[in-house]
């Protein structure tokens, strides 16, 4: 398999990710660079975040303004201008006509020339949220690109150039990344709810967050090998869409 490495900077981008923090795993220095770079990058989350904790008695209100503050955070950390919330109850995300022409909107709103988001074709994948919201990215894109999809909308079709898909199950495609593993480790910090459950950052936390930035630091050098590259990021890459 032929490994494409660094697509031109995109001027427009739109990261779409199922739950805050998704996108700061499977894409967050790739897009870190970009913005650097210049390119105006949205990230689009799909839900509410209303089950993202491990406290049984935590009020969910206050959790759901909680995490999109901290998304908001993570935001200005990895350089992104914009953040939609789609705001579908977490855990519960399905890809119907509903939600595909929410996120045809969005695309044909925010006119990407890339779009990334989870690769719902992964094998043994897990989490419903993580499927729906790829399959939302593929037929969201489909919709978006063609007039007599959703016209009630109002909003003029628009065709992204490439989908990069993050969470790969077959890679083809890597972002050198060197440098900007630091903001995505930031970014993903930010999401302080999130600590416990999903970074395993709890009773000790200097030490833990030590233990998470070095795996992640780990996991982008790891994928760096595949090219030659000191760190690096590795999507799937679907072109003419």
């Amino acid at each position: 398999m032929t490994l494409a490495v660094d697509l031109p900077v995109p001027a427009r981008v739109l990261a779409i990710g199922a739950h805050a923090d998704d996108i700061e795993f499977g894409a967050g220095a790739t897009l870190a660079k970009w913005a650097v770079a210049g390119a105006h990058v949205t990230l689009c989350v799909c839900t509410d975040g209303s089950k993202g904790t491990w406290d049984g008695d935590a009020d969910l209100g206050a959790l759901i303004a909680k995490r999109q503050e901290e998304q908001r955070d993570a935001a200005t950390i990895l350089g992104a201008l914009d953040v939609v919330f789609l705001r579908y109850v977490d855990g519960e995300l399905e890809s119907g006509p509903d939600q595909t022409a929410n996120v045809c909107r969005v695309i044909r709103e925010t006119r990407p020339d890339v779009v990334l988001g989870h690769d719902p074709w992964q094998p043994y994948r897990i989490h419903p949220d993580h499927y729906h919201a790829g399959m939302l990215v593929t037929s969201g894109i489909v919709a978006a690109r063609d007039p007599h999809f959703f016209p009630e909308l109002g909003v003029a079709p628009h065709r992204p150039d490439t989908l990069l898909c993050f969470e790969p199950g077959k890679v083809d495609h890597v972002e050198n990344v060197d440098g900007y593993v630091d903001r995505k480790i930031d970014a993903l910090l930010a999401h302080r709810s999130q600590w416990r459950s999903t970074m395993a950052i709890d009773a000790h936390p200097d030490a833990e967050r030590a233990s998470f930035a070095e795996k992640l630091d780990a996991e982008a050098r790891a994928a760096g090998l595949r090219a030659g590259l000191r760190r690096a990021e590795a999507f799937a890459r679907i072109d003419d869409i």
